[in-house]
């Protein structure tokens, strides 16, 4: 696949909607936290792969009676208590072996046997693996999935790592939309083409039975936003990532 079919591709999938739902902050304002589409109601757990140093987005969540499971094998346990929460010390990734559990056997552990799931998941690049090698339909139990899409420059220069990503964009590109896209400024940017790519950026995914409408997102950050470091001003998107495709 030519740059330019890769480009358009990751455009496809990045690419910010108005969703018809309003947008709320889960966490901190800082690190820990992401905006949401304001659609919880029937929501039943929260999985949650990549513990950080605060979990504010799954005690907000625990708030409104989500219980999260949560995973990390870098950790022995959550940096602070979130009631009703589950944690295993594990790594998530597309297989389960040695520290390693897949989102598959993980769920099937866990997961309520019927009900919308949340995933928040920040792995520090596994996460193209882990979710392309997740079935269809474990996949759609989710309404929303909060992700941190790292090494994006590399899908877009690197066959090899395109390959890897290429399923989990597909997966996306057919069962979800974008409704909020933030970059990450710590990470910086890839210049490719004339055009600053960021390293990483955070993407909130709506399913699509829950989009009541779709209008193109033209400008970001939204006013809701924190830079990550908040001594840097954040990091703008690609023009092809806002706005509409076809105009």
């Amino acid at each position: 696949m030519t740059l330019n079919l890769r480009r358009q591709l990751i455009a496809d999938v990045l690419r910010p909607y108005d969703t018809g739902h309003e947008l709320i902050r889960v966490g901190a304002f800082g690190d820990g936290g992401y905006l949401v589409p304001n659609d919880f109601n029937g929501i039943r757990a929260c999985f949650s792969p990549g513990v950080s140093i605060q979990s504010t987005f799954e005690y907000d969540l625990a708030k409104r009676s989500i219980p999260s499971f949560m995973a990390d094998a870098s950790v022995d346990a959550p940096a602070e208590p979130v009631p009703g929460a589950i944690f295993r010390k594990k790594f998530v990734g597309p297989e389960t072996k040695g520290d390693f559990i897949s989102l598959r056997d993980w769920m099937d552990e866990f997961a309520p046997r019927s009900g919308d799931l949340i995933l928040q998941m920040d792995i520090e690049g596994a996460e193209y693996a882990a979710i392309a090698a997740l079935p269809s339909e474990y996949l759609k139990r989710f309404r929303i999935i909060v992700i941190e899409l790292h090494r994006i420059p590399s899908i877009l220069m690197k066959p090899n790592f395109f390959a890897r990503a290429e399923p989990f964009l597909r997966a996306m590109a057919a069962e979800f939309t974008n409704a909020h896209l933030h970059t990450n400024n710590a990470a910086g940017t890839v210049c490719i083409d004339d055009v600053e790519f960021p390293r990483v950026a955070e993407a909130t995914f709506i399913r699509n039975d829950r989009v009541r409408s779709k209008k193109p997102i033209t400008t970001l950050p939204h006013e809701l936003d924190v830079p990550h470091q908040k001594s840097r001003p954040d990091i703008g998107v690609p023009h092809e990532w806002l706005g509409d495709p076809d105009s």
